[in-house]
């Protein structure tokens, strides 16, 4: 085992001891503003009557909107480190309220693709970032569920946001929706961001940190880039993004046809769903922390592949197997969100966390522009979203090979 001396300072003396859990706290709620983005199921049809398109172009603001999330994400990974945190998500949270207003007062679908996805979704990504710094710096034996909450604001979004965005839909318009959602943020995410700031390195006690031999490389980012363990993360962050992001875009349509609910019962079921989103985070948070990031993907991909099983074969549309099913992948996406950061922060330290995470979150664009548009265009060539179950299994399949050939440690379960 290598052994990496963290500060002697002890819990007792630890300068953030109480008020790095209002960090999490705060967080998750400044956070639940930013995820606003898995509802989007809940603007399609309206947008698609609005403005007659079809499912693959009612897609595309979300998809721009991930892209631009994630570009901006590996952009600014670097200024973290050297910017304070109240300023980025000063920034962040005026382009994303300035965003969805400016979608708002759209003449044509193409402006949403540009307010929406690009201003907003730049917007969503150089916000989201310094929250996750700073609470990583703060903890470090219990970082993957400090992280895990923190992103469960995120995912926890669609419970408030589906169900609010749907009424407002139903009395003032899709258009005054977008306005009065966007004036909310430009107001509560900046003066959230005023409570973060830039923490010293402290731990929590006295205890040395321990991973496994050769887990941790703390190196250029050519290194990390070489390193098997890294190309693995990135391969597996993919495919959970990819099928997490496609069956959020399309969680309403998918009730809607398959299992013939009502659209006021979907954006309910957003709630559900979002829960599960949201649970998935500090779950696989606390399973990467107490066993290891190989149990964490397997325990993933084998959840997703009988799922999606579930889904393709199913011939009894009951209410009962959409919750089920729907939760399931739901919470999935949650979990990569988790495995990621707690997982680079574990291999490769914290020296070049930004940097290296940054890299990482690549993988949720990749995703993006697999799964997203795959959807579509499987809904308008087959005429079912039935179909799209067949490739997600596949996807898992993968995915399980994957983390078995770069992600298995010595020891399976790694108890700590």
């Amino acid at each position: 085992m290598n052994t990496f001396k963290k500060s002697s300072t002890s819990s007792s003396t630890d300068p953030y001891k109480y008020k790095k859990w209002m960090f999490v706290i705060l967080g998750m709620i400044m956070f639940m503003c930013l995820g606003t983005v898995y509802s989007w199921s809940v603007f399609r049809t309206p947008i698609e009557e609005q403005y007659q398109i079809d499912a693959t172009l009612s897609g595309l603001p979300y998809l721009v909107f991930l892209l631009g999330y994630t570009a901006s994400m590996v952009i600014t990974g670097k200024l973290i480190d050297r910017l304070n945190p109240k300023l980025m998500i000063l920034i962040g949270g005026i382009m994303v309220g300035l965003g969805w207003f400016l979608s708002g007062i759209a003449v044509s679908f193409n402006m949403i693709i540009v307010s929406y996805g690009v201003i907003s979704g730049a917007g969503v990504g150089i916000a989201y970032g310094p929250p996750i710094k700073v609470i990583s710096s703060c903890f470090t034996k219990k970082r993957g569920v400090a992280i895990g909450l923190l992103l469960a604001g995120f995912g926890l979004s669609p419970l408030v946001t589906a169900p609010i965005t749907k009424a407002l839909i139903n009395h003032i318009g899709v258009n005054n929706t977008f306005k009065a959602v966007g004036i909310f943020f430009l107001i509560v995410i900046p003066l959230i961001g005023l409570y973060f700031e830039k923490p010293a390195r402290v731990t929590e006690d006295n205890n040395e940190l321990k991973v496994d031999d050769n887990d941790t490389h703390e190196g250029s980012i050519l290194e990390v880039l070489k390193n098997a363990k890294f190309q693995g993360l990135w391969l597996c962050f993919v495919i959970g993004t990819s099928v997490g992001l496609m069956i959020i875009g399309i969680s309403s349509q998918i009730g809607e046809e398959l299992f013939k609910i009502d659209s006021n019962t979907t954006a309910f079921l957003l709630s559900i769903f979002a829960i599960f989103n949201a649970i998935g985070r500090p779950l696989f948070g606390w399973i990467t922390d107490r066993f290891s990031p190989f149990v964490s993907a397997m325990t993933s991909f084998i959840l997703i592949f009988i799922t999606a099983g579930l889904m393709y074969m199913t011939k009894d549309y009951t209410i009962l197997i959409y919750i089920i099913a729907l939760s399931v992948l739901w919470m999935n996406l949650g979990a990569w969100l988790s495995i990621a950061p707690t997982t680079v922060a574990m291999y490769f330290g914290e020296t070049n966390y930004s940097r290296n995470y940054g890299v990482l979150f690549t993988a949720y664009g990749i995703g993006a522009v697999i799964g997203t548009p795959l959807a579509g265009y499987i809904r308008t060539q087959f005429g079912s979203y039935q179909y799209i179950f067949l490739p997600i299994m596949i996807m898992a399949i993968i995915g399980m090979f994957i983390a078995l050939l770069t992600l298995k440690p010595k020891s399976i379960f790694k108890l700590k």
